[in-house]
């Protein structure tokens, strides 16, 4: 039986040589440190303190509504530069200049890629390394969702909402932790997956999407475990029905109100509660927090 790429054949496998995974000692000397257990007596300090987030960060669907908010929010807590990653970034040109207006000494900057071409996606790294100095944070925010009953779903619409959401974000981080190991620097991974990673949506079939999502999540777990020893921490925050366009107009109303109906919060979320969570896990609060997943859904699923 013959090899495809780099896996092995049949014959092969006898004597193969599997690869170990290595984890960090947490000395001072690894890039897994404690850090001081300071209590500042200055509050005002303390709180700057906790929740700063350092370096540049790139964001992938930064020019999407959520993504926007996020950027905001982490440009807020102390973020020095920002490139975001999108399809169609002039779409939100406006928005972006007036991120750059309201943060004159950070360096705001968006180019057009497509996170599903390695190439495409790793000399963007590149050119964000260039313009920023370094990559210190990731946040994915690419995604596409398509509603069609399972039976009736073309297989080319499956392949492509895995290749976005799942294989594309795969594609940033490894090309993002590439340049954390590079730079011998601690770097913070965020996925943003979603509840429908977590349960069946209602009342609409989506099972690309739903799949595409749980990947993530599983994707996040495996990281986490491999690359904390080079000081990258990878975690995912999980939304659930958020009020932004993607999720507007009258053809979806009934699915809208069945949403809030079932949700303890009765409503959809805003984009501005999740950014909380997003700033959470790239500041230094969140040194210890590897490996996680923060739903933020009002409390849909508990059900």
């Amino acid at each position: 039986m013959g090899s495809s790429g780099n896996l092995p054949g049949r014959d092969a496998l006898i004597s193969r040589v599997v690869p170990s995974m290595l984890f960090s000692n947490g000395s001072a000397s690894s890039m897994t440190p404690a850090p001081a257990s300071i209590i500042e007596s200055d509050a005002t300090i303390g709180a700057q303190k906790r929740f700063t987030v350092k370096g540049n960060a790139v964001v992938t669907g930064g020019a999407g509504t959520l993504g926007l908010h996020s950027c905001d929010a982490l440009l807020e807590h102390g973020l020095r530069g920002l490139m975001i990653l999108d399809i169609n970034p002039d779409n939100s040109k406006k928005e972006i200049a007036q991120m750059q207006t309201k943060f004159p000494t950070a360096k705001v900057l968006a180019q057009k890629v497509d996170v599903t071409d390695e190439d495409a996606v790793q000399k963007a790294m590149e050119e964000t390394v260039r313009a920023l100095g370094s990559i210190d944070i990731l946040v994915t925010f690419v995604g596409v969702v398509g509603c069609v009953e399972t039976l009736e779903m073309p297989v080319s619409q499956w392949r492509k909402v895995l290749d976005i959401n799942t294989t594309g974000s795969f594609i940033c981080a490894q090309a993002a932790a590439r340049q954390m190991m590079k730079q011998r620097t601690e770097g913070s991974i965020t996925f943003v997956a979603s509840i429908s990673a977590h349960r069946v949506n209602y009342p609409q079939p989506q099972v690309a999407y739903n799949v595409s999502k749980s990947g993530l999540l599983m994707l996040k777990s495996c990281l986490a475990a491999e690359w904390a020893r080079y000081g990258i921490r990878t975690n995912s925050v999980s939304p659930g029905y958020m009020d932004t366009i993607l999720n507007e107009g009258d053809g979806i109303a009934t699915h809208r109100k069945i949403w809030a109906e079932r949700n303890p919060t009765g409503r959809m979320g805003s984009p501005s509660e999740l950014t909380g969570a997003v700033v959470l896990l790239a500041s230094t609060a969140g040194t210890y927090i590897n490996g996680s997943d923060i739903v933020v859904d009002g409390g849909a699923i508990v059900f």
